[in-house]
């Protein structure tokens, strides 16, 4: 898991850059709460009137008002109005004017008071706490003094013992207005501007909080494919190095689902995950810090929603979690299953068991399919579930709300906030959930994919030599080899040498370890103990590189890629040389049956070569070994799909044509190395014969027997004459 997270380092800024615009994105979000309260608190209770305060009194009104405040808020009171005289035309009154010019007043013929505004440079909160009792105050000397049925029900609701201060501001609000009125001004707008205007700002808000979220969005797909792309890059290029010993620990099944199907489920939670893991907790925060600034005491609901949600999440994961595991382990297995069914589809067809290798695949796949309706059906509950607490948490806080309401001690525009700022706190939980569901199974398939990454290549490629001469000798001194965890070598004691022109041949019955002796030349292998060197130095002190292009091998069992004949018999070559793909074909006995095709080279290849007989392929597999032009070139048993005749021209254009290269043949058949220079006999691991076929025949029992089993005796007195 440490080592996936290792990629994200590099696009750190942009991490950054993605909290920041979440931060954002969440605080617009946070907003509108507040502003839906104030439509409901400010637009439809209040009328659009914000402040108790009132901007404009006549002269008896502000000295009653005045009259009536303590005395610490008359010096505030006194300081926040200013005398204007409404037809004064002095710059400093124009200026009070233009600073109220919302405020519509009459003519002066209308009014037989002076005015007073209220001063540009001190903010109506900063004395509207201050000012609120003295409004009350007025509020019920005027109710006592006038005959409404409206006023005298403020007052009596004034003259209660505890009123809350929201219910007192609206009362200072009523009087407000009832002042406005009575001095002419014109007021019936005043809601309808301030919801517009209301609506717009949170209009606003949405716009910017949906540009934000499309911009996490954008970076955290962005992050997620470049982070995806270079753990695929980096784990394909480690199992590049693997060797023999790596590749079966793993096996090709389980490393193909590791490069991919576990790469995108990185990809996929990656988005998610970077998305949601920042956003949940700055959003769960930022909603608590607002819920408390309300000062409702209606907490413990969501602390109550809280933990439930949260013990759910906990048993929901602690079911789920173990069958991730499973899930992946079973998809390497239905790899498996798929992939030897389709690369033995011939052998499936002939021996007729399609309905046994589909029992094989269905078993796969009812487990497979069991398992993952188990965690579907699991974590189907969260949705639901999450919806039930949410749902029940919006009717407590109703509930609980509008007793509060009744009581006097909340407005409705604040419940109203308070059941949004706990959907984003329980929303905030639920993205949260969201990455428990969609985390493990990613460190899950982050584990496998790191157990690749890290795991450790038993060859090391510590060669330091740059070059060497041309020489093509190989030796191979004393020998052994044992694979991890057997009880016996497979190889011991190997001893022998070959150079350029001359033609090796190492023959065997099944298991004897030819294959072996093939997989130690490019240290597929290494070897448990003694040496091989080339030309003259131990190939462990050659890096790999230089190692493999002086040793070219033409596999036992022939692999071409989907191309065309040219593309792989100049495999890999960035400039195809007609020439030199002309001169291969023709040693290894191609041209033929490539001239015979309607596009010749540019004929297309299958995958594997699947529209290619097995001739044919093992052919082109000869010609891309010669074209590539290797010191030293070994054919592992490469020409066992050939005819007598095919054979027979293709070994001696070999040894017309490659007199410069020494050539290591490992064959089955006495006839493909019967001219070898020197002929290697190999038994249980063992060397039990060394030399030519004449004199193995004479002298190694072991050679006699498979030269006998091959050859008629007719054959072999022939032979030994020669």
């Amino acid at each position: 898991m440490g080592r996936i997270l290792s990629y994200f380092k590099k696009h750190i800024f942009s991490i950054i850059m993605l909290i920041v615009i979440l931060g954002i994105q969440v605080r617009f979000e946070l907003l509108l709460p507040q502003y839906t309260s104030d439509i409901v608190n400010i637009g439809i209770q209040q009328e659009g009137f914000e402040s108790s305060v009132p901007k404009v009194v006549d002269e008896s009104t502000y000295a009653i008002f005045l009259s009536l405040a303590d005395k610490n808020d008359k010096v505030k009171i006194a300081k926040s109005y200013e005398y204007w005289v409404p037809n004064s035309n002095s710059g400093k009154n124009k200026k009070i004017k233009e600073q109220n010019k919302n405020i519509k007043i009459l003519p002066e013929k209308m009014y037989s008071k002076n005015f007073y505004v209220l001063k540009g440079d001190i903010k109506e909160k900063d004395i509207e706490s201050n000012a609120n009792n003295a409004f009350t105050n007025y509020a019920r000397y005027i109710a006592s003094q006038n005959n409404d049925k409206k006023i005298k029900s403020l007052d009596g609701l004034v003259n209660e013992k505890k009123i809350p201060e929201y219910m007192k501001k609206q009362i200072g609000i009523k009087m407000v207005k009832s002042l406005y009125n009575s001095y002419g001004i014109n007021v019936k707008g005043s809601q309808k501007k301030y919801l517009w205007k209301t609506g717009t700002i949170m209009i606003i808000i949405a716009i910017l909080s949906g540009l934000a979220s499309i911009l996490v969005s954008f970076i955290s797909a962005k992050v997620s494919a470049k982070v995806s792309k270079d753990v695929r890059r980096d784990s394909f290029e480690k199992v590049m190095s693997f060797s023999n010993l790596e590749m079966d620990k793993f096996s090709i099944a389980s490393l193909i689902t590791r490069c991919t199907n576990d790469i995108q489920q990185i990809q996929q939670s990656s988005v998610m995950v970077l998305r949601f893991i920042f956003y949940g907790p700055i959003m769960a925060v930022g909603a608590f810090v607002n819920v408390y600034r309300l000062n409702i005491s209606m907490l413990w609901i969501i602390a109550l929603s809280i933990f439930v949600t949260l013990v759910s999440i906990f048993l929901i994961m602690r079911k789920a979690i173990p069958k991730f595991k499973i899930t992946q382990v079973i998809i390497d297995k239905l790899n498996l299953v798929t992939r030897e069914f389709i690369s033995g589809i011939e052998v499936n067809r002939v021996f007729r068991t399609n309905k046994y290798e589909e029992e094989r695949f269905d078993t796969v796949n009812k487990e497979l399919t069991t398992t993952n309706l188990y965690t579907t059906r699991i974590m189907s509950l969260m949705q639901p579930f999450m919806m039930f607490v949410m749902n029940a948490t919006t009717l407590l806080i109703i509930w609980v709300g509008a007793k509060n309401i009744e009581a006097g001690v909340i407005q409705v525009g604040d419940m109203m906030a308070f059941i949004q700022y706990t959907i984003q706190i329980i929303m905030a939980f639920l993205f949260i959930s969201m990455i428990s569901v969609i985390l493990p199974r990613a460190m899950i398939s982050a584990n496998r994919i790191g157990e690749v990454l890290e795991c450790e290549i038993s060859i090391k490629d510590n060669g330091k030599i740059s070059s060497f001469d041309r020489e093509g000798s190989l030796e191979f001194k004393n020998v052994s080899f044992r694979y991890d965890g057997a009880m016996e070598n497979v190889l011991n004691d190997i001893s022998f040498s070959t150079k350029k022109g001359k033609v090796t041949a190492i023959i065997g019955s099944t298991g004897a370890g030819k294959s072996t002796i093939v997989n130690l030349i490019p240290r597929f292998l290494d070897v448990s103990s003694g040496e091989i060197s080339l030309n003259g130095i131990n190939i462990k002190d050659i890096p790999m590189k230089i190692l493999r292009e002086k040793v070219s091998i033409v596999p036992q069992k022939s692999v071409l890629f989907s191309g065309n004949i040219a593309s792989n018999i100049e495999y890999a070559r960035d400039i195809r040389d007609n020439k030199r793909m002309s001169i291969a074909s023709e040693i290894s006995q191609s041209q033929e049956f490539i001239k015979k095709k309607d596009n010749g080279y540019a004929s297309v290849v299958s995958q594997g070569g699947a529209n290619l007989s097995g001739g044919q392929k093992q052919r082109i597999s000869i010609a891309r070994a010669i074209a590539r032009d290797s010191e030293i070139i070994v054919f592992d048993d490469s020409f066992s799909a050939l005819d007598a005749k095919t054979d027979r021209k293709l070994r001696s254009e070999i040894k017309k044509n490659l007199y410069d290269k020494a050539l290591i043949i490992v064959a089955q058949r006495i006839n493909t190395i019967m001219d070898a220079d020197e002929i290697i006999v190999l038994e249980n691991g063992y060397i039990v014969g060394k030399g030519t076929h004449d004199e193995l025949i004479k002298s190694c029992q072991i050679y006699y027997e498979i030269a006998k089993s091959q050859l008629t005796e007719e054959e072999l007195k022939n032979e030994s004459k020669k």
